[in-house]
């Protein structure tokens, strides 16, 4: 249930409110008479403010949980869609669009946490898959989705239509969705250690054990087992304080894990590869939705189909191989897991730069819009097997910083986002879209080259990381969720 409601509220927030306009940029630029671009950067303050809000989230999380947040990012949802139902100007738009980015910032970035918090490490790759998809292919059925109602209804249907909706998930993510923050014994957290002390926690737990028996027959008991919380006591939106920091330095340490190379370096590419599969979604409507291809919104949002489909095939590609992968290679290494198995399946990432040097050039020599779509599906294909792996690894590699490496990688793909909603409709109306995607997937290909020096280096680099943490000389702790 945790995990339905959440994904709803993930699928909702994180991966329609930034599409939910783009199939229709063109028929709401005609309407309140503004440009392409202005209807871009729409979207544009929309992740600004996701980028902005994403420390103070990662800080209030960890201080207090994760549960009224999610509540109350629920709630903004509802205020934004309703101000975007009633808007009647470009400006009132702008307001919808704004406060409905407080809510994605949330959405965006706990539900991978929430996995650590639910899953074991051989549990995680097929949720986190999952949870990939729903975030980068999700997206284009939305487009799919949000042509037709605007073709047939209009724009202003989008909004009534999110009020419903999004107000139902917010009655069951207050109802159903008990808090999943806990205080956990350190020694347990294996898979955050630097060395893994098992004869330690053996001797733990049999000792344990010798008290227990002790106990039991001194009908006495030093450490009782605490009672399963009421209903009522599940709906409190707060519950305490979970963490003894203060906040200053929550907030200060998404920005402090840059400090270690590899986890920089992830965030990079995580951020880049996301960017330019969005940056397809800016431009859409102003290459097909105008001359010579004159599609109307719901034949742009047609289109979307492609990714969509290639994004439920990485899916299911890569769930199903993710756990087998670092299962195979641990049993050729004799038992011994190393985390750098994850970065194996990036070697797709490859097929990105393909999907996107080949939609490029069909645009610019106007070529099929079938060819078009399957090419951005393969695009999303590569880029979902960049995104899966190199979330794997960090949640596996450097788990104690996860929450911190998620909140920052949001952080630089939002910050990148709103940057290119400033010249990507221009630079396409005036030079084609030929030029810009290959740049972008040029500097792709140019990013992938670390990926191999980490598969060869990452475990010295975490040793020599252990041996002379930054973080901890500074005094600045960063947690896992």
């Amino acid at each position: 249930m945790v995990m339905c409601v959440t994904g709803m509220g993930t699928i909702l927030y994180g991966s329609v409110f930034g599409p939910l306009t783009n199939a229709s940029l063109v028929v709401i630029a005609m309407d309140l008479g503004v440009t392409i671009t202005d209807i871009t950067l729409l979207s544009g303050y929309q992740t600004l403010v996701v980028g902005c809000t994403a420390p103070f989230v990662s800080a209030l999380s960890r201080k207090y949980g994760k549960r009224g947040i999610f509540v109350l990012s629920s709630v903004s949802a509802v205020v934004g869609n309703i101000v975007g139902s009633t808007s009647t100007n470009y400006h009132q738009l702008l307001a919808a669009r704004v406060i409905q980015g407080f809510a994605v910032s949330t959405y965006e970035s706990l539900l991978l946490v929430v996995i650590a918090d639910l899953y074991f490490v051989h549990e995680r790759g097929i949720y986190t898959s999952i949870v990939t998809f729903v975030l980068a292919a999700v997206s284009n059925l939305a487009s799919v989705v949000c042509g037709p109602i605007t073709t047939n209804l209009g724009w202003k249907y989008l909004f009534h239509i999110f009020v419903a909706i999004s107000g139902a998930q917010t009655i069951c993510q207050f109802l159903f969705v008990p808090e999943t923050t806990y205080v956990r014994d350190r020694r347990y957290n294996i898979d955050e250690l630097t060395t893994d002390n098992f004869e330690d926690l053996a001797a733990h737990e049999h000792r344990h054990d010798k008290e227990s028996v002790h106990e039991l027959e001194a009908v006495t008991t030093t450490q009782t087992i605490p009672r399963k919380k009421t209903f009522w006591q599940n709906v409190k939106l707060f519950d305490g304080s979970y963490s003894d920091e203060n906040l200053l330095q929550l907030l200060i340490a998404p920005f402090a894990v840059c400090f270690n190379i590899a986890v920089a370096y992830i965030i990079l590419i995580q951020g880049w590869f996301i960017c330019i599969f969005v940056s397809i979604a800016f431009v859409v409507a102003q290459i097909f939705g105008l001359p010579p291809y004159n599609l109307t919104p719901s034949g742009v949002g047609y289109l979307s189909l492609g990714p969509f489909i290639g994004g439920l095939l990485a899916v299911l590609f890569f769930g199903v191989i993710a756990d087998p992968v670092i299962m195979f290679m641990t049993r050729r290494n004799k038992g011994v897991y190393e985390p750098e198995y994850r970065l194996l399946l990036s070697v797709f990432g490859l097929l990105s730069g393909v999907g996107l040097f080949g939609y490029g050039y069909v645009a610019q020599m106007y070529g099929s819009y079938y060819i078009a779509a399957f090419l951005h599906g393969i695009l999303l294909f590569g880029v979902m097997g960049m995104l899966v792996s190199t979330s794997l690894y960090a949640l596996d590699a450097y788990r104690d910083m996860s929450n911190e490496i998620f909140i920052m990688g949001m952080l630089v793909k939002n910050f990148l986002l709103y940057g290119f909603t400033h010249f990507i409709n221009d630079v396409v109306a005036n030079q084609g879209p030929q030029r810009i995607f290959f740049i972008f997937g040029g500097t792709g290909f140019a990013i992938m080259i670390g990926i191999p020096v980490m598969y060869m280096f990452g475990k010295k680099y975490r040793s020599y990381w252990c041996r002379h943490n930054l973080l901890e000389k500074f005094h600045i702790r960063t947690h896992a969720e």
